[in-house]
């Protein structure tokens, strides 16, 4: 069976492609280096990461990107022998301007280095590449109006201006007239297309409603690649926003791929959300993840299989294969950093981290800067779990600091960390952002700092659902220390509310020193252990 998601965790805006028997997968990583993740299966069940192509300057350099800026929306195809891979890096949120700059590189092989990218344009974002029967290929992507209302994270229809079709060739770049192809519907916040070829027609996917609880997969067709484009019988394929209910929400922004056999087959966004620590309150910890639909067609239209607009949570795969239970998974920094761990913005890893016998993070500048942050993390993927980091670290002051975070961006985080304190030394103190935006005003939930004895010590937290908890221990068992916190606020929805943060929480190792000197800190083992 497939059981939705079938990439949990922060895997947003899946472009979905099939290459002769494999299937594949390429999310959104938004300030997260290296820049979007694809992932590749055969029987839809089982996904193994297989590339993270964005992973030097030349292609992408984030410094200075505010939360939730990066990569939006990459999308992945295949054709003359190559991948293609186009993508947008987004250079501002809030305000009137998104600044998004559009780019193209391709690579004969999924996991080989991809060519350094070719600019396209930077009027809009979810930029697609179409492939057509003739060779032609066309560029679409979403137009942005500055002059609208969608600022300031409330988006308003006004501007979602359209989807822009122009064609495009590697070495003349965009040839001939832009054109605005497709308005969308009165559902507004027209964007994410993908265009595809079925049968003599053009059809336009796109997603509708904003990201959060009135999500949409939308589709439309045409005889004619530029338009005009008729809507689908019942303008959605997918939305939950009718069902506030049902286990998945916020499904939308997908794309069709058809199987060796003729079935049919749709990625969509979608969020699980939990309720907040006092029963109220809807929010997404894991953000926005992967799921798939079987869909099928009748005169030319496309529908899910098991009828209505809502995904299915549990579906029958092509194969029968079925996924393992989820299993500890325990890193020993001796040699490369495993994939499933990232970092933030920067392409100058040699600046923020080593690996020497040990993980060393290089304390940079402060936990949420947006240039140069020494934090390396990997993905929230389970409502329960626990994470454990063994460190050593000796700061002289207490603007030196190391050690184990939840953390989503620079206004969403706990932090139980290794500082120093005048007159007492080496302590444990816990640094805490409970969704103070736009400030970032940090709190301090530890009465006073926990003295700390020299060498090694062991750091632990324990999440369940919207209540987290922080432990520590040097040798003996494992002491609580702090109170229960809010988990619940490091999620999409936390702080800001629903439109204004769009990637997922992580757990992970920081390092800061704003002194400037550069003090390391030492992990030697970390572990994520699911409890789902």
């Amino acid at each position: 069976m497939i059981r939705n998601p079938v990439l949990p965790g922060f895997h947003a805006d899946p472009s979905f492609c099939r290459v002769g028997e494999d299937y594949y997968i390429a999310t959104s990583t938004f300030e997260w280096y290296p820049g979007v993740l694809i992932y590749r299966s055969r029987d839809l069940v089982n996904w193994a990461l297989v590339a993270r192509p964005l992973d030097r300057a030349d292609l992408l350099d984030m410094h200075g990107n505010p939360d939730s800026c990066g990569i939006w929306a990459p999308c992945l195809s295949h054709a003359d022998g190559r991948f293609w891979l186009v993508y947008t890096d987004v250079k501002r949120y809030d305000g009137a301007f998104k600044d998004a700059h559009n780019y193209i590189t391709s690579c004969e092989t999924i996991d080989g280095r991809w060519r350094d990218p070719i600019y396209v344009n930077s009027s809009g974002f979810d930029p697609s590449l179409f492939h057509d029967e003739d060779g032609r290929k066309y560029f679409v992507n979403q137009q942005w109006n500055h002059r609208g209302r969608g600022t300031g994270g409330n988006p308003k229809h006004d501007s979602f201006d359209g989807i822009l079709c122009q064609e495009w060739s590697e070495s003349e770049g965009l040839i001939g007239p832009v054109k605005n192809i497709y308005p969308g519907t009165d559902r507004g916040l027209t964007e994410a297309p993908h265009l595809f070829r079925r049968n003599g027609w053009y059809y336009l996917t796109t997603a509708e409603g904003g990201t959060g609880y009135d999500h949409a997969v939308t589709l439309a067709r045409s005889r004619s690649i530029w338009g005009p484009y008729e809507d689908h019988p019942d303008k959605h394929v997918i939305t939950c926003a009718h069902a506030p209910d049902h286990p998945i929400q916020r499904s939308g922004h997908g794309q069709y791929v058809e199987g060796p056999d003729g079935q049919g087959w749709h990625s969509f966004l979608m969020g699980r959300p939990i309720q907040g620590p006092d029963g109220s309150g809807r929010f997404c910890p894991l953000g926005r993840e992967t799921g798939l639909e079987r869909v099928v067609w009748r005169d030319d239209w496309m529908y899910l299989e098991a009828g209505g607009q809502l995904p299915r949570v549990e579906l029958p795969g092509p194969t029968g294969a079925e996924a393992p239970a989820p299993e500890p998974e325990i890193t020993v920094f001796d040699s490369d950093l495993p994939p499933q761990f990232q970092w933030l913005r920067t392409p100058e890893t040699d600046r923020i981290f080593r690996l020497d016998g040990a993980l060393i993070l290089i304390g940079r500048e402060s936990i949420g800067s947006w240039f140069e942050q020494s934090l390396v993390a990997r993905r929230q993927q389970h409502f329960r779990y626990a994470a454990e980091c063994s460190m050593e670290f000796a700061p002289e002051t207490y603007q030196q600091a190391a050690g184990l975070t939840t953390y989503y961006n620079r206004s969403k985080f706990h932090a139980l960390m290794v500082s120093h304190e005048p007159g007492i030394g080496r302590v444990l103190t816990i640094l805490s952002c409970p969704g103070d935006w736009p400030n970032g005003a940090l709190s301090f939930p530890l009465e006073a700092p926990q003295p700390l004895a020299d060498g090694p010590v062991e750091l632990r937290v324990t999440v369940d659902h919207a209540a987290q908890q922080f432990f520590w221990r040097q040798g003996g068992d494992w002491q609580p220390i702090g109170p229960v916190l809010d988990a619940s606020v490091i999620s999409d929805e936390g702080g800001r509310g629903e439109h204004g943060s769009f990637t997922g929480a992580f757990v992970g190792m920081v390092a800061f020193d704003i002194t400037g000197r550069g003090r390391e800190a030492r992990f030697s083992r970390f572990a994520y252990l699911p409890e789902d």
